[in-house]
Protein backbone atom coordinates (compact mmCIF):
# COMPACT_ATOMS: atom_id res chain seq x y z
CA UNK A 1 0.00 0.00 0.00
CA UNK A 2 1.46 3.36 -1.04
CA UNK A 3 0.61 6.48 0.92
CA UNK A 4 0.98 9.93 -0.61
CA UNK A 5 2.15 12.19 2.23
CA UNK A 6 0.68 15.18 0.42
CA UNK A 7 -2.77 13.63 0.71
CA UNK A 8 -2.72 13.08 4.51
CA UNK A 9 -5.33 14.76 6.65
CA UNK A 10 -4.24 16.68 9.73
CA UNK A 11 -5.60 13.87 11.90
CA UNK A 12 -3.57 11.28 10.01
CA UNK A 13 -0.44 13.45 10.32
CA UNK A 14 -1.01 13.68 14.09
CA UNK A 15 -1.34 9.92 14.29
CA UNK A 16 1.96 9.52 12.48
CA UNK A 17 3.62 12.08 14.76
CA UNK A 18 2.31 10.19 17.80
CA UNK A 19 3.98 7.02 16.54
CA UNK A 20 7.35 8.77 16.53
CA UNK A 21 6.95 11.08 19.54
CA UNK A 22 5.20 8.83 22.03
CA UNK A 23 1.87 10.64 22.24
CA UNK A 24 -0.36 12.90 20.22
CA UNK A 25 0.33 15.94 22.40
CA UNK A 26 4.02 15.53 23.17
CA UNK A 27 6.91 17.20 21.39
CA UNK A 28 10.15 15.28 21.00
CA UNK A 29 12.72 16.25 23.61
CA UNK A 30 16.11 17.21 22.23
CA UNK A 31 19.33 18.28 23.88
CA UNK A 32 18.36 21.83 22.99
CA UNK A 33 14.90 21.69 24.55
CA UNK A 34 14.90 19.21 27.41
CA UNK A 35 15.59 21.79 30.14
CA UNK A 36 13.81 24.79 28.62
CA UNK A 37 11.46 26.29 31.20
CA UNK A 38 13.33 24.72 34.13
CA UNK A 39 15.58 26.33 36.72
CA UNK A 40 19.18 25.48 35.98
CA UNK A 41 22.71 26.30 37.01
CA UNK A 42 24.99 27.26 34.12
CA UNK A 43 28.76 27.04 34.32
CA UNK A 44 30.41 29.14 31.61
CA UNK A 45 33.86 29.38 30.05
CA UNK A 46 34.55 32.90 31.26
CA UNK A 47 31.46 34.45 32.87
CA UNK A 48 31.34 32.34 36.00
CA UNK A 49 28.33 30.46 37.35
CA UNK A 50 24.72 31.56 36.82
CA UNK A 51 21.29 30.45 38.04
CA UNK A 52 18.00 31.11 36.24
CA UNK A 53 15.24 29.75 34.06
CA UNK A 54 16.48 28.32 30.77
CA UNK A 55 14.64 30.20 28.03
CA UNK A 56 16.58 29.07 24.95
CA UNK A 57 19.49 26.85 23.95
CA UNK A 58 21.30 26.63 20.65
CA UNK A 59 24.57 24.76 20.51
CA UNK A 60 26.52 25.92 23.55
CA UNK A 61 24.70 29.26 23.71
CA UNK A 62 21.90 29.70 26.25
CA UNK A 63 19.58 32.47 27.35
CA UNK A 64 18.57 32.53 31.00
CA UNK A 65 15.59 34.52 32.25
CA UNK A 66 15.55 35.97 35.80
CA UNK A 67 19.25 35.18 35.96
CA UNK A 68 21.47 35.61 39.00
CA UNK A 69 25.25 35.44 38.90
CA UNK A 70 26.53 33.17 41.64
CA UNK A 71 29.61 35.25 42.46
CA UNK A 72 30.59 32.96 45.34
CA UNK A 73 28.77 29.79 46.18
CA UNK A 74 28.99 27.16 48.88
CA UNK A 75 26.80 24.08 48.68
CA UNK A 76 24.47 23.55 51.65
CA UNK A 77 25.59 19.91 51.54
CA UNK A 78 28.37 18.39 49.46
CA UNK A 79 31.20 20.30 47.77
CA UNK A 80 30.35 20.81 44.11
CA UNK A 81 27.89 22.55 41.79
CA UNK A 82 26.08 19.22 41.64
CA UNK A 83 25.54 19.56 45.38
CA UNK A 84 24.28 23.12 44.90
CA UNK A 85 21.87 21.92 42.19
CA UNK A 86 20.54 19.22 44.51
CA UNK A 87 20.61 20.85 47.97
CA UNK A 88 20.93 24.59 47.40
CA UNK A 89 23.42 27.04 48.85
CA UNK A 90 24.70 27.90 52.28
CA UNK A 91 23.43 31.49 52.26
CA UNK A 92 25.93 32.65 54.90
CA UNK A 93 28.89 31.58 52.76
CA UNK A 94 27.52 32.46 49.30
CA UNK A 95 27.32 35.75 47.41
CA UNK A 96 24.52 35.90 44.84
CA UNK A 97 24.11 38.97 42.61
CA UNK A 98 20.75 40.63 41.96
CA UNK A 99 18.66 39.14 39.17
CA UNK A 100 18.73 40.53 35.65
CA UNK A 101 15.81 40.05 33.26
CA UNK A 102 17.86 37.90 30.89
CA UNK A 103 21.43 37.02 30.00
CA UNK A 104 23.06 35.34 27.01
CA UNK A 105 25.83 32.91 27.97
CA UNK A 106 28.18 30.34 26.50
CA UNK A 107 27.57 27.24 28.59
CA UNK A 108 29.93 24.38 29.26
CA UNK A 109 27.66 22.77 31.85
CA UNK A 110 23.90 22.88 32.40
CA UNK A 111 22.63 21.39 35.65
CA UNK A 112 18.89 21.27 36.38
CA UNK A 113 18.07 22.19 39.98
CA UNK A 114 15.68 20.66 42.46
CA UNK A 115 12.82 22.83 43.74
CA UNK A 116 14.66 23.04 47.09
CA UNK A 117 17.80 24.33 45.41
CA UNK A 118 15.95 26.81 43.20
CA UNK A 119 14.21 28.29 46.24
CA UNK A 120 17.49 28.52 48.13
CA UNK A 121 19.22 30.46 45.34
CA UNK A 122 16.30 32.60 44.17
CA UNK A 123 15.54 33.58 47.78
CA UNK A 124 19.11 34.55 48.65
CA UNK A 125 19.80 38.18 49.58
CA UNK A 126 21.41 40.30 46.88
CA UNK A 127 25.12 40.67 47.56
CA UNK A 128 26.25 44.22 48.29
CA UNK A 129 29.64 45.74 47.53
CA UNK A 130 31.92 45.87 50.53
Amino acid sequence: MNIDINELTIGQAKELAALFCGSENSQPKTLATQYVGRHVIIRTYSAGVWFGELAEKSGNEVILDNARRMWRWQAAKSISLSGVAKYGIDRDKSKIAPAVDAVWLEAIEIIPTTPESALSISGADDVKAE
